[in-house]
């Protein structure tokens, strides 16, 4: 019966606003009655019979509360209830003069287009879909964001993608496209987006020449549009399909020429981070070693840009080594580099101790991420590199990165903990945390870091130790029982001494 009465109120509100010269308070009373009732309960109470009412008010100064409560009831109803009796409604949202409309129109388009009963309805109405494509031709960017993210779920159909690329639609995106850079980019990135759901819908979106036409904007005149092309290639390359697709295309090696050829280029610094990210972000998905060894242009530009004295090329650097060193066969090639990986690791260690503050929390990351081992991948071998690693950081590493943990700023602290809590899972690590006098007291003091991130990173400092194999034989039982009681206390814990120190002092 709820139902009911609640489908009784909102027809009766929906009646008053009808009959209202300025519907403005009974406007505001649907919204709230909406908003008070689940949206699960809400799909039974609506029959959708006089929205009109509400529609037509969206030229009017209450234009605001008509979206809301739109946006509300039309949630409520199914994709294909929307479209078979508001389909002429929501095209006219798509080219009316306010944003708000326009997002909410686009919004309910990209639930049809979802729905695989819904879209059959849209997919024969031409005007809907053309209306569509053109907001993302439209100033306001988050007209064109809703626009990419609706359209790009036509890909979810063989016959959305045949619509969208098999008629005359691929011709107003092309139109669409022709009327800046940065509309000719947010097609690329409806194209990209499309192409990384599947194979099949990458086929689509190479067959309509728009990803060659994006591949080779990599090598254009304008540097701006070049940097770009790069961010959105490496998207692409997000996907296993998307990858093969480039390899065939011989963009690896396209990339990797322009790494090469940026020593010439004066605006090089622009878009070689990207050209590295790039790399490096296949070097995870695939394999670093194979990565690394087919493209040496990446390793080397990656180690030259350490050592740079440009803030934003070292900052890259950073991220990219960090990014290889997390993984067991990353660590393992640059390893091999020998004297050269060396030299880099040198220059960490000089910016963890002494750069710029972001440098130095990017610098901190980067050497966690080198020194971290999980247990399973705890060889003797391995453990050895880690352990060389650490002693090249400085002749006292545990006092080095003790020192950066007393640093005023919390960013700071953190990274000095998650160095330590990257070691605490090695034997190595406990035999140093126990042999440097007054460093399991650092530990255990709760005082030493007081925000939350502080607590948070000790803790976890904490549960690397507490979760060893072998940190109850290398700490010693005294020391190990203290970390397991301060696991079970939690990381916000206050000891009641700490919490009284003043009191019972006689």
């Amino acid at each position: 019966p709820a139902g009911g009465d609640m489908a009784a109120s909102i027809d009766s509100l929906l009646e008053e606003i009808a009959g209202v010269e300025d519907p403005v308070e009974e406007l505001q009373s649907l919204k709230t009655a909406l908003l008070a009732i689940p949206v699960s309960v809400l799909k039974d109470s609506i029959r959708g019979q006089r929205l009109d009412v509400i529609f037509s008010l969206l030229n009017s100064s209450d234009r605001c509360l008509c979206v809301d409560i739109l946006e509300r009831i039309l949630m409520a109803m199914s994709p294909v209830h929307v479209v078979q009796n508001y389909r002429a409604e929501l095209q006219g949202g798509l080219t009316h003069p306010n944003d708000t409309v326009k997002i909410l129109a686009l919004a309910q388009i990209g639930r049809v287009v979802e729905d695989p009963d819904a879209v059959t309805e849209i997919l024969n109405n031409h005007d809907v879909l053309r209306a569509a494509i053109r907001c993302i031709g439209e100033e306001k960017i988050a007209v064109a964001k809703q626009a990419i993210q609706s359209l790009s779920k036509l890909s979810h159909s063989k016959p959305g993608l045949d619509k969208l690329f098999q008629t005359d639609l691929l011709q107003v995106m092309k139109d669409v496209m022709a009327t800046s850079d940065i509309i000719r980019y947010r097609i690329y990135e409806l194209v990209v987006e499309i192409s990384s759901v599947s194979p099949i819908s990458l086929g689509y979106c190479a067959n309509s020449g728009l990803i060659s036409q994006l591949l080779s904007e990599l090598t254009g005149d304008d540097v701006l549009v070049r940097v770009t092309a790069v961010e959105m290639v490496t998207t692409l390359a997000h996907s296993q399909h998307g990858r093969q697709y480039l390899a065939q295309q011989g963009i690896m090696d396209k990339i990797s020429n322009m790494i090469r050829g940026a020593e010439t280029d004066p605006f090089s610094s622009l878009y070689l981070p990207g050209l590295v990210k790039f790399f490096g972000n296949l070097a995870i998905m695939d394999s670093p070693q194979q990565v690394c060894e087919t493209y040496p242009a990446f390793q080397n530009k990656v180690f030259e840009m350490a050592l740079d004295p440009d803030p934003v090329m070292i900052g890259v650097a950073l991220d990219t080594l960090g990014l290889l060193g997390s993984n067991v066969e990353g660590k393992q090639v640059l390893q091999k580099t020998g004297e050269k990986f060396k030299a880099v690791l040198s220059k960490m260690s000089q910016l963890a101790s002494s750069g710029p503050t972001e440098l130095r929390v990017r610098s901190l990351d980067a050497i966690s991420q080198l020194l971290s081992l999980q247990p399973e991948q705890q060889t003797e071998d391995l453990l050895a590199l880690t352990e060389s690693w650490f002693h090249l950081l400085s002749s006292q590493p545990m006092d080095m990165i003790r020192n950066i943990s007393t640093q005023p700023f919390p960013e700071l602290h953190c990274g000095a903990l998650r160095i330590f809590t990257a070691i605490a899972t090695q034997p190595w690590g406990q035999k140093l945390m126990i042999n440097t006098p007054g460093f399991m007291e650092f530990v255990l003091d709760r005082s030493t870091g007081q925000t939350k991130e502080a607590k948070d990173a000790k803790f976890e400092l904490i549960g690397a130790l507490a979760g060893s194999s072998t940190a109850a034989e290398i700490l010693g039982s005294q020391h190990y029982i203290r970390v397991k009681s301060y696991l079970r206390e939690g990381p916000y814990y206050v000891s009641a001494v700490a919490a009284v120190s003043t009191e019972g002092a006689d």
